[in-house]
């Protein structure tokens, strides 16, 4: 199916800040491109038209019927980042009929994904309305895959590294999944993919150009359940290639949220966390036959314990990345090395302080490790939730590892040094139940791991 110029979202008489929102959002349609490999989402709301496109690699079956049913649901996942421009209060799937159950997994898909987004702009999500046709049940699309070929979407830090490492030991065709900006890649990605061998296939996501002009045409912002995004959009590529699994790098501690707030948990990371993960293995296996296998094989590891093999992999010591302003949107801003300052560079240094010396460590960072610098205590405190710190909103730990690492890292003789360290260590006191760092280095928690997959998730 040939897909229109891409026209939607380029109006100059957007909202303003003085005008009253649409009282919908609707999903209006999505078109498949053969010829260029392409997916065309369109929404809107009100007169405001919004698309999505992202760009696969050439190759696959585009006239499947698994093709069109994983599209579908990157067409039903990728609104979330429409819907928050004004957040209304319903959201009309128009002539995409969906199941009783699919409705559910995508009402908890907008209300707890955009849970920070609705805590930082003061909104309630809980009675957004969902209208659309109705579906008694829906006949599972037939598909193709082979064996031993998964996906591991690939982001440069230390999970997925750990990961394809498992996975790469084991399965000879085995590849990464890597998506960027429209005719953008990041350094910081694709140095690290360079360094595990294994070959990438890649998909080009282009947002549409009016949600990055936010503030200025007076639209909601805030974070949006991305991890879930690019899940889809990683089961529509393992379709096309025809690869059996989608191998995710996502840890327990993903699943704690940051604040509490009116008794409900506010997770930045909930799209990475298990509720996520159970919810779309129900939706894959009622949406495909037989579905990529869908599960993260670092599920019922800690930060802690990825941090603790990460150490040993010292061929990826200068070459990983996860401070965020290596991946800035504007390449002009974007920096080629760790910042040094923010909370991901500080989680970082301090979850694999335990595993790695100072001398390791500040090389990592090029001489400005954050925990040589004193005045990054307030930072420190948030992630261990010392004094009046919260959680920051971040992909970070969760603070009961983060505190094991102090405990640990403090008491090595090449850190009795470091008075940030030690002082940070001081503060936390001694380890309760439940922080001892035996505890955290075991499995914890409950997983999707599938039985072909458990020899991978023991070499992790």
């Amino acid at each position: 199916m040939g897909v229109p110029p891409a026209t939607g979202g380029s109006r100059e008489d957007e909202m303003s800040h003085h005008e009253a929102p649409a009282d919908r959002f609707r999903y209006d349609a999505y078109e498949l491109d053969p010829a260029n490999a392409q997916l065309t989402c369109r929404y809107s709301v009100g007169d405001r038209h919004f698309f999505e496109q992202v760009t696969f690699a050439p190759g696959g079956d585009w006239g499947s019927a698994a093709t069109a049913a994983a599209a579908r649901l990157v067409f039903l996942l990728a609104g979330v980042s429409y819907y928050k421009t004004s957040a209304p209060p319903v959201v009309d799937l128009g002539e995409t009929a969906t199941t009783a159950d699919e409705r559910r997994f995508l009402r908890t898909f907008y209300t707890e994904g955009l849970a920070e987004f609705a805590h930082r702009n003061r909104l309630d999500l809980q009675a957004t309305e969902f209208v659309g046709p109705d579906l008694a049940r829906r006949d599972p699309a037939a598909g193709a895959r082979a064996d031993g070929r998964p996906l591991v979407p690939f982001g440069g830090g230390i999970d997925s590294i750990v990961t394809a490492e498992a996975v790469g030991a084991r399965h000879p065709g085995a590849s990464l999944f890597v998506v960027s900006k429209f005719g953008d890649r990041f350094e910081a990605i694709d140095r690290a993919a360079a360094a595990t061998g294994l070959p990438v296939v890649r998909a080009e996501r282009e947002v549409d150009p009016t949600v990055v002009r936010s503030a200025e045409l007076g639209y909601l912002n805030g974070h949006v359940p991305v991890t879930g995004i690019l899940s889809a959009v990683a089961v529509m590529a393992a379709v096309l290639g025809g690869h059996d699994a989608v191998v995710m790098s996502n840890e327990w501690s993903s699943s704690f949220g940051n604040v509490v707030v009116d008794g409900r948990a506010v997770n930045h990371q909930w799209s990475k966390g298990l509720e996520f993960e159970e919810g779309f293995r129900r939706v894959l296996a009622d949406t495909l036959d037989p579905a990529p296998e869908y599960f993260s094989l670092l599920r019922p590891r800690s930060e802690l314990w990825v941090a603790a093999r990460f150490a040993a992999l010292d061929r990826y010591h200068r070459v990983f990345r996860s401070c965020n302003r290596a991946f800035h949107i504007d390449r002009a801003k974007r920096l080629d090395r760790w910042c040094g300052r923010c909370d991901k560079c500080c989680f970082i240094d301090l979850i694999l302080s335990p595993f790695l010396p100072p001398a390791a460590l500040a090389a990592v960072f090029d001489g400005r490790e954050p925990l040589a610098d004193p005045s990054l205590a307030d930072r420190f405190r948030a992630l261990l939730s010392v004094g009046a710190g919260a959680k920051p909103f971040e992909c970070v730990g969760e603070e009961r590892e983060c505190r094991a690492a102090v405990r640990l890292a403090a008491a090595r003789p090449d850190r009795a040094a470091t008075p940030l360290l030690q002082a940070l260590a001081a503060e936390v006191g001694p380890a309760p139940d439940g922080e001892d760092p035996d505890v955290l280095l075991a499995p914890l928690g409950p997983h999707c791991i599938p039985d072909a997959y458990a020899p991978e998730a023991q070499l992790v």
